[in-house]
């Protein structure tokens, strides 16, 4: 890929990597704590600088994995967190800031956002990203599984359209946001963040990805990676929970898929042909 066709773009012109990081179920189990903090440090020195996390991975394990691994590069780091709806309030994404930001042992998150809709006050989850941006402890805020009429929702309110970007879940099996959603997403110049972009590898062993994975002397799941990593306005946020995933996942960024095979990937894996809700993990 070429430079520009490695990144993306946000509202304000601040360009992002294509290639991030997750880290849901990480941080969780001791045993895997030296691992994890290899591939997140692997993942950054291969410039996978977009680190994901949210306050109920592990109820902050995972922000707090984040800080041990990566505390003396945080100058180089893009740390995106998520506010629980319960917390969806004016005061109560405030404070749960807060606690993210003692987690990461930062003084601020680079993107935050709402992880789903569940009941909280919009308008109040507004007024409280807003003073956040205001005191410096957030520079960009956001929200994660919103289908397209939560986004006009979102937009019909005073300040809505400063959102920077959607995190919904994406990938060749589940392509439904392609309808309605990437499109209205696009026309607004905001791009859309891939969570699971390879299904939590449930994708199918067989058929194209397959195949195009033995002729390339590659995985399937870099296939379906390098298919996430071409759609326009699109970032990525794998989770690598060792070294060697890091580094397959990076080489997914560099796979170029010819016209043939995202034809044959069209074809086992359609295209939406009408409305479908956005499916969430």
């Amino acid at each position: 890929m070429t430079l520009a066709e490695s990144t993306v773009t946000l509202p304000s012109g601040e360009t992002l990597p294509k290639l991030g990081q997750g880290t849901w179920e990480m941080g969780d189990r001791p045993n895997a704590r030296a691992k994890e903090i290899a591939a997140l440090r692997e993942g950054v020195e291969l410039g996978m600088t977009l680190i994901d996390t949210a306050e109920m991975y592990g109820d902050g394990a995972s922000e707090q994995l984040i800080a041990e691994a990566l505390g003396d590069q945080r100058d180089a780091l893009f740390i995106v967190s998520k506010v629980y709806p319960h917390n969806g309030s004016e005061r109560g994404v405030q404070a749960a800031c807060e606690r993210s930001l003692k987690r990461l042992k930062t003084d601020r998150i680079d993107l935050y956002l709402l992880h789903w809709r569940g009941g909280e006050d919009l308008e109040g989850v507004l007024a409280g990203f807003e003073k956040l941006q205001r005191d410096g402890k957030i520079r960009h805020w956001g929200v994660s599984n919103f289908d397209t009429d939560d986004m006009e929702e979102l937009f019909s309110l005073d300040g809505g359209n400063a959102c920077a970007t959607n995190q919904i879940l994406y990938n060749v099996a589940r392509r439904g946001a392609e309808f309605d959603l990437l499109p209205w997403l696009r026309e607004r110049r905001m791009p859309a963040m891939a969570y699971s972009p390879v299904d939590h590898a449930r994708l199918p062993r067989g058929g194209a990805l397959a195949k195009i994975a033995a002729a390339r002397g590659v995985s399937a799941f870099q296939v379906a990676l390098a298919w996430v990593l071409k759609q326009p306005a699109v970032f990525a946020i794998p989770k690598a929970a060792d070294v060697a995933h890091v580094r397959e996942n990076r080489a997914a960024l560099d796979l170029e898929l010819s016209a043939d095979e995202l034809a044959d990937i069209d074809q086992q894996f359609r295209a939406p042909q009408s409305k479908r809700r956005l499916e969430m993990l």
